[in-house]
């Protein structure tokens, strides 16, 4: 049976899942970050500090009462790990094994990011097995040159060696890793037995779906390489059986759980207002959320300064289940000041008053959560109205 859905209801429905509604469902505290991190499937690491951190931000939405340092208290603890999803995240220890796929291809030869160094493989590999964790900083040899991506050939041999799971990362110091042997960071009641292609896949589905909703199987192996026939041939079984159905929107097929189109009799509420992360799990597909919501978006700190439209760090706004405008911030930790480079507005904002009363508060919480006391708006545009707190 195949069903059909307006746009409003499967937006309400992916952001039920994405959990955007309420800072309170999953608990409050530590136990709510795991729950989150275990919900969500996994949390994206990026490096750039302009506010805070995307995995952060990301949990930061989602969890009431969060703290950064609940990370590191999760991560000593063996309850997550570090490894690659669609890019670096933090992941639930629980599902370990299913990151074995890659890491055994990574160890068998593929190239990931640089190739194998086996001389050097084997030094780093000895010298932490002899002194414990160490990061990049402990090596004395220098990068290879000035370029953005460079790095020491010792660094690179640390992050083969983890990408391929020989080390894993059991904390870090101000954002620098440590690495150290996987036999001495993973707990010993983890599985890890290697999952067929089968059951990778139904993972995949399965996780994705719980997170997001809705979904096509591009969207379920996003950046993942070769996955994509097996990922078909498992979603079109798991339909068979009735695990999963399809929904028709705007004349697209997408999957769902069948207890997902349930929720809809439940009037699910309306999304608060969220400053999201532009590497938030909710916005990181660019083409679906262009998609579904009507809304194109890039971050474009990796765009060049002269060709930028928004901002260097551009961050969606999420309000009453639509993406409603764009924040270019900056948080100044030293003056307390998180500025507000550029506010846009999108066109399709009927109300930006009711808006700008509902950006109001969670501005000051955002502002508070990077360190900031005060708030200064440089730029407005799509508004011919200015709030009058700013």
């Amino acid at each position: 049976m195949s069903y059909s859905l307006p746009v409003k209801d499967a937006r309400k429905l992916i952001l039920h899942c994405q959990r955007l509604n309420s800072r309170s469902t999953f608990g409050r505290g530590i136990d709510a970050t795991l729950k989150a991190i275990e919900h969500l499937g996994y949390v994206q690491i990026d490096t750039l500090s302009v506010v805070s951190r995307a995995h952060l931000h990301t949990l930061w939405n989602r969890v009431d009462g969060f703290r950064p340092q609940h990370i590191d208290k999760l991560q000593r603890a063996g309850e997550v790990f570090e490894h690659w999803a669609h890019a670096l995240a933090i992941l639930p220890m629980k599902d370990y094994r299913y990151s074995l796929p890659m890491m055994n291809r990574i160890a068998s030869g593929e190239v990931h990011w640089y190739r194998k160094n086996k001389k050097l493989s084997r030094m780093v590999l000895d010298r932490i097995r002899a002194e414990g964790p160490m990061s990049p900083s402990d090596f004395d040899d220098k990068k290879t040159s000035n370029a953005m991506w460079a790095r020491s050939p010792s660094k690179m041999a640390l992050e083969q060696l983890f990408i391929e799971g020989e080390l894993m990362i059991p904390y870090r110091v101000n954002f620098q890793k440590f690495y150290d042997l996987r036999e001495r960071v993973l707990p010993a009641s983890v599985d890890i037995t290697l999952p067929s292609e089968n059951e990778l896949c139904h993972h995949l589905i399965t996780s994705f779906l719980r997170a997001n909703g809705l979904g096509q199987v591009k969207h379920m192996s996003y950046l993942r390489k070769g996955i994509g026939p097996a990922m078909r041939r498992v979603a079109q079984q798991m339909e068979e059986e009735g695990l999963i159905v399809s929904v028709s929107i705007a004349s697209e097929d997408y999957y769902c759980e069948p207890a997902l189109l349930e929720l809809l009799d439940d009037s699910p509420p309306r999304s608060s207002l969220r400053i999201l992360s532009p590497f938030d799990n909710a916005v990181i597909q660019r083409k679906r959320i262009n998609t579904l919501f009507d809304f194109y978006y890039q971050v474009e700190c990796y765009v060049q300064k002269d060709n930028r439209q928004y901002g260097y760090f551009c961050l969606p706004l999420l309000h009453q289940n639509r993406l409603v405008g764009r924040l270019d911030a900056r948080a100044d930790r030293k003056t307390a000041v998180l500025h507000l480079n550029h506010l846009h507005i999108e066109e399709s904002v009927a109300n930006p008053a009711q808006l700008f009363a509902a950006l109001r508060g969670e501005l000051e919480k955002f502002a508070a959560f990077n360190g900031c006391s005060e708030l200064h708006l440089h730029r407005l545009s799509g508004s011919d109205s200015r709030p009058g707190w700013l």
